[in-house]
């Protein structure tokens, strides 16, 4: 069995853009730039988020010379994350009335 990560603001924020938004794979620069959360603060985050099995991360498979950069790591929500985020915020939500996203 899995450890339940640590629900912080930061944490709510991160998961908070994978259910508004659900995508295939952001990069920990794109979540950064939608979230607002640093990156001393953000990687732990989706480091513990992964162990407990809510994301899933991999290496885009580009060529870094043919795009002129370094590959990137991409996170996305497992089905599990996504049960469990849903979870967490219909359990906040009678606490604070809204949703992160709908500010």
């Amino acid at each position: 069995m899995t450890n339940e990560p640590r629900i912080t603001g930061p944490t709510l924020k991160i998961i908070g853009q994978f259910i508004a938004a659900p995508q295939e794979g952001l990069s920990g620069a794109d979540i950064a730039k939608a979230t607002g959360v640093s990156s001393g603060t953000l990687y732990p985050v989706l480091f513990r988020l992964e162990k407990a099995g809510w994301f899933e991360s991999k290496w885009e498979s580009v060529d870094p010379s043919e795009v002129g950069r370094p590959r990137r790591r991409l996170y996305s929500l497992t089905s599990l994350g996504a049960k469990k985020s849903r979870t967490v915020f219909q359990d906040l939500v009678p606490l604070n009335g809204r949703l992160l996203w709908e500010s």
